[in-house]
């Protein structure tokens, strides 16, 4: 390989690159867009707008309603007249939640004989209603205990001692900020399409203006052709994830706890696996909109099994080895180890290990592939 023709097919693309002003612009303003947006992805079910039908209208009933209000996740509306608003509203999405205090509640407290609320959730997602009835039987649980204990101390009983106290921390997100999990992993999302949608718009561009067989019959060797087209792309690459983390650490206060050295180190090798897809992609593809296409069908899935949103441990187990086999699987757990807790590869080599072998996989496919194609 020679490093003068090497670097002659660098010069060349970024000369292309800075020419194309308006491209540039998009790779590097897009990232940071993307991550201002996508920063803001929350699975915190708060602030669900809820109808209230109190049939009691007693200083206890208001009190259960603003222990509602007082966990954030439900946020009360307006009263209801009957069941039939209740529904209607449910039904037509302008509530999520419906509460029904029933008239003899508050008598019922006071004598304390058991009371009954029902409580009517939208259950059409259904996470966000699993998490408010467990709130909901949580409120009703912490009232019952407080009325058993006024019961008691009205009769000159001391309460028992609760037989069980669970104590809990919350480590390395003691705000339990859903920001912290969510940048980090968007990071990771935006470099993989960032870079895989480089690779493919730089080989793809050449063929279709004819100027890939013009290179092919000079006496550059392939793999100095690839390397030169990948290389540059690498950097503006590591433009684009310094203005992240700094955007990150401006914006929504995520900064990097542990070795950026480390993080620089590892990201290199995600780039020459997110650049060895493109690359794979661009070979099989004869246009750019067939290329994009593919991107896509690549790109997307991998968002949704490899645990940037939820945990892998939740999906089929099918789709977890699936998973195994991506390498944003395997970079998002380095870059939120580095960012949130601050580890180093002592503890992450068990992720740096198989992303550096499918980096050296996926990269030597690509290579294999460009070569029988200009061949």
């Amino acid at each position: 390989m020679s490093w003068g023709r090497l670097w002659s097919i660098m010069r060349k693309e970024i000369t292309q690159l800075l020419r194309d002003r308006r491209t540039l612009g998009t790779l590097i303003s897009l990232p940071i867009i993307q991550l201002i947006l996508y920063g803001y992805l929350s699975n915190e079910v708060l602030h669900q707008p809820t109808l209230v039908w109190d049939q009691s209208n007693s200083e206890e009933s208001r009190a259960l309603v603003a222990a509602f209000e007082n966990t954030r996740y439900f946020a009360v509306t307006g009263g209801a007249r009957n069941l039939a608003e209740i529904e209607r509203a449910l039904d037509g999405g302008w509530a999520k939640i419906g509460v029904v205090i029933p008239p003899d509640y508050a008598a019922n407290l006071r004598a304390g004989r058991p009371a009954q609320v029902l409580v009517v959730v939208d259950a059409s997602d259904a996470t966000s209603a699993r998490v408010v009835l467990s709130v909901a039987g949580g409120i009703g649980t912490r009232i019952s205990q407080d009325v058993l204990v006024r019961v008691l101390e009205r009769r000159g009983q001391r309460p028992p001692p609760a037989p069980l106290e669970v104590r809990t921390r919350a480590w390395y997100n003691p705000d339990l900020k859903s920001q912290v999990f969510i940048v980090p992993g968007v990071l990771a999302v935006i470099l993989q399409f960032t870079t895989t949608f480089m690779s493919v718009a730089v080989i793809v561009r050449e063929r279709e203006m004819g100027t890939l067989e013009q290179l092919v019959v000079t006496p550059i060797q392939p793999l100095e052709l690839m390397l030169g087209k990948v290389l540059p792309l690498i950097v503006v690459g590591y433009v684009n994830i310094t203005f992240i983390l700094l955007l990150a650490y401006a914006w929504f206060g995520v900064a990097v706890r542990g070795s950026l050295l480390l993080l620089y180190v590892m990201t290199l090798a995600f780039f020459f696996s997110s650049l060895g897809i493109g690359t794979l992609i661009s070979t099989v593809s004869r246009n750019f909109q067939q290329a994009l296409q593919l991107s896509q069908l690549t790109l997307l899935p991998s968002i949704l099994i490899s645990g940037f949103l939820f945990p892998r441990e939740s999906l089929p187990v099918a789709l977890q080895w699936v998973g195994q086999v991506l390498p944003l699987t395997y970079y998002i757990i380095v870059v939120r180890g580095i960012l949130i807790k601050g580890v180093g590869l002592e503890h992450l080599w068990g992720q740096t290990v198989p992303l550096v072998v499918l980096a050296l996989v996926v990269f030597g496919l690509a290579i294999t592939r460009f070569q029988k194609k200009i061949d």
